[in-house]
């Protein structure tokens, strides 16, 4: 693995070093007068965060009134460089009562000293979580006047939690209630041509958590992905139950989740960060379930008028609805004059987006609203150029709606002293860049 930093520095403004910490010997200590020449006494400071001078890289980020340089002699992770930079300051702000900037820093120079020797080890990153640190670098900053006060709890068996595996969860909570939030929210992007076929379609989910739970539990998580349907039915030695699968692309996780427990069973299984977190990520590129499907017709009638007709079908079920539903239908720059006939909802003219705005607060499933509207344009001598028409947009909301079909078969929670938990779930799928040609 490429080193994320050989040096790195703290300046303000001026350019001026406020603090700064060598990690390896490849870069010399003057290093920092090379960025300020070339750098930051030119134009070219805001252009990229990443230069070259020499035989050195520059990776530079400003924070408030203060830039932070790393610096690296040999090839090095750009990416878990500015990781570094941004958990960095994440944890300076906890320990400063959420200021960082030039006062912050010189009022807390010893403490900086004491963290940025314990996050890195000869340029490479380690332990950034600030409830972790204050385990044990338990000296506090100087705050701001304006930032509250944080309550410190006494945490047990603080070595098991700096040297084990379980960082982001401390241990010793307890709640009168036991309870787990799940939802899954869904994008669905689109782009479809003036005649009903899908150009692009995909799916892009998270599943987000809220966990209010006592102890130090292990939940199992089980999803409709074929995958891991299939990796069932061969561990428990027989056919895997008919319904809907689905595939999931890309499938990143938050770092709780036992990735040697998923690559051999394939389930999810972790243990929950106290509170809101987001559990995984996915795309899904095959078997899209559309929400609305738009048909659009538009007849240009001579030089000054245009007929507009839209018809919105909701596919989901008839019991769901969608909330929020705005179709942006594109009109000439010239308009002058609209009339609007809409069996559902309300519709006017934005001049300012050159645009026949539909809104439809609440969409029932299985309707098909159309919109009919007329369009006066300004006649102008000037040779009309022909109008290149912008697709049709869409935004809304569909609870208890997936479009990719993911669902959740079981949601486990064991716990060493057997409470039971309430687990609630919930799906939403949103318009992401959901687009009709017209």
């Amino acid at each position: 693995m490429p080193v994320a930093a050989s040096a790195i520095y703290f300046l303000n403004l001026r350019g001026d070093v406020l603090i700064n910490r060598l990690y390896r010997d490849d870069v010399g200590g003057n290093m920092v007068d090379a960025f300020r020449m070339h750098i930051m006494q030119t134009k070219e400071l805001g252009t990229c965060p990443v230069r070259q001078i020499g035989g050195c890289s520059f990776f530079y980020m400003r924070i408030s009134n203060v830039y932070i340089v790393i610096v690296v002699s040999s090839n090095a992770n750009v990416a878990c460089a500015f990781k570094f930079v941004v958990e960095a300051v994440a944890l300076f702000k906890s320990y400063f009562g959420g200021a960082f900037d030039e006062d912050a820093i010189r009022n807390n120079f010893v403490l900086i000293y004491e963290l940025l020797d314990e996050i890195m080890d000869f340029g490479y990153p380690q332990n950034l979580s600030p409830e972790i640190l204050k385990l044990y670098i338990t000296q506090e900053g100087v705050r701001s006047p304006f930032s509250s006060k944080s309550s410190d709890k006494p945490v047990p068996n603080a070595t098991l939690q700096v040297t084990g595996a379980v960082g982001w969860r401390r241990e010793g909570l307890v709640y009168k209630k036991n309870e787990v939030f799940l939802d899954i929210v869904e994008s669905v992007n689109l782009l479809m041509s003036s005649k009903g076929s899908v150009l692009r379609c995909d799916v892009t989910g998270k599943i987000l958590m809220k966990c209010f739970l006592s102890g130090m539990p292990d939940l199992k998580l089980g999803l409709n992905d074929k995958i891991g349907l299939e990796k069932e039915s061969q561990l428990k030695s027989r056919p895997a139950k008919s319904g809907k699968t689905i595939e999931l692309d890309d499938v990143t996780f938050h770092q709780c989740v036992n990735l040697t427990r998923f690559n051999s069973e394939k389930t999810v299984s972790f243990v929950p960060p106290d509170g809101e977190f987001e559990l995984m990520k996915y795309r899904i590129t095959e078997g899209v379930n559309l929400p609305f499907r738009v048909l659009p017709t538009i007849k240009e009638l001579g030089r000054t008028r245009m007929e507009v007709n839209v018809k919105v079908k909701s596919v989901f079920g008839a019991k769901m609805f969608a909330l929020g539903v705005v179709i942006k239908i594109p009109v000439p720059k010239q308009t002058a004059k609209t009339s609007f006939q809409v069996t559902s909802g309300r519709a006017k003219y934005q001049a300012s987006i050159d645009c026949l705005v539909w809104k439809i607060r609440k969409f029932p499933g299985q309707t098909e609203p159309t919109l009919s509207a007329e369009v006066e344009l300004i006649s102008t001598m000037a040779e009309k150029k022909s109008w290149t028409r912008p697709p049709i947009q869409m935004e809304f909301q569909v609870p208890m709606f997936t479009a990719s079909g993911l669902r959740v078969r079981f949601l486990k929670v064991w716990e060493k002293s057997g409470y039971n938990t309430v687990e609630w779930v919930r799906y939403i799928t949103k318009a992401g860049s959901y687009e009709i040609r017209c």
